[in-house]
């Protein structure tokens, strides 16, 4: 991912959060929480349990660290700026609470604050950590590890208001929260590699006498 697309993805990421973010804490439960929460419970059957509490520990901390550590060590591109990486999934991982703090929103089933949903960002900040890696892939693979990667997020996320863990916007806000974050670290990552900026040559005698 080159700096400037991984810009424009922190851009609409970091938006789409802020927005949510707004219309939580000034609304509480938005218009289509109820609704697209009922329609995801009714799908939880009994059988289905089983794969919705796999697919929720891809968004566990105690699960998506080490992973971190691993993909850190397996990879060069993110070896070179490895602290970059483990600073996003640290910051992937804590900044949930403090927004959760900051909006005051109860998740749906108990008095516990959901948004933006924990499990939701972490998967996000990881599996945007692949994302970027992906680029380095033939065009076949990359795309194929990209779209897998996004839509295990969506899985996750999914997967906490089929338990009944969150609303959908609190896995929404979480997403796009995750998904920003990965986005900064794939930016900075980027222009790091990149270098500094060559400088500019300096004007010969004959044009500066113009």
């Amino acid at each position: 991912m080159t700096a400037a697309r991984a810009r424009g993805v922190l851009a609409l990421a970091g938006m789409t959060f802020v927005a949510l973010a707004c219309a939580v804490a000034l609304a509480g439960v938005l218009p289509a929480d109820e609704t697209v929460r009922r329609a995801l419970l009714g799908l939880a059957s009994p059988a289905l349990l089983p794969l919705l509490r796999a697919v929720n520990e891809l968004g566990h901390w105690p699960v998506l660290l080490p992973a971190t550590f691993v993909l850190i060590a397996a990879v060069p591109d993110l070896r070179r700026h490895w602290w970059v990486w483990l600073a996003l999934m640290v910051l992937a991982t804590t900044t949930p609470d403090l927004f959760k703090a900051l909006i005051g929103r109860p998740r749906p089933a108990d008095v516990s604050l959901g948004f933006p949903s924990g499990h939701a960002t972490a998967a996000a900040g990881f599996f945007g950590a692949i994302v970027y890696v992906a680029g380095g892939l033939p065009p076949g693979r990359r795309a194929l590890v990209r779209l897998a990667s996004v839509a295990l997020v969506l899985a996750v996320g999914v997967a906490r208001v089929m338990l009944d863990k969150h609303w959908p916007s609190d896995a929404l806000g979480g997403i796009a929260l995750g998904f920003a974050l990965a986005a900064g670290a794939s930016w900075l990552s980027a222009r790091r590699a990149a270098g500094p900026a060559p400088a500019a040559p300096a004007a010969s005698p004959t044009s500066r006498r113009g």
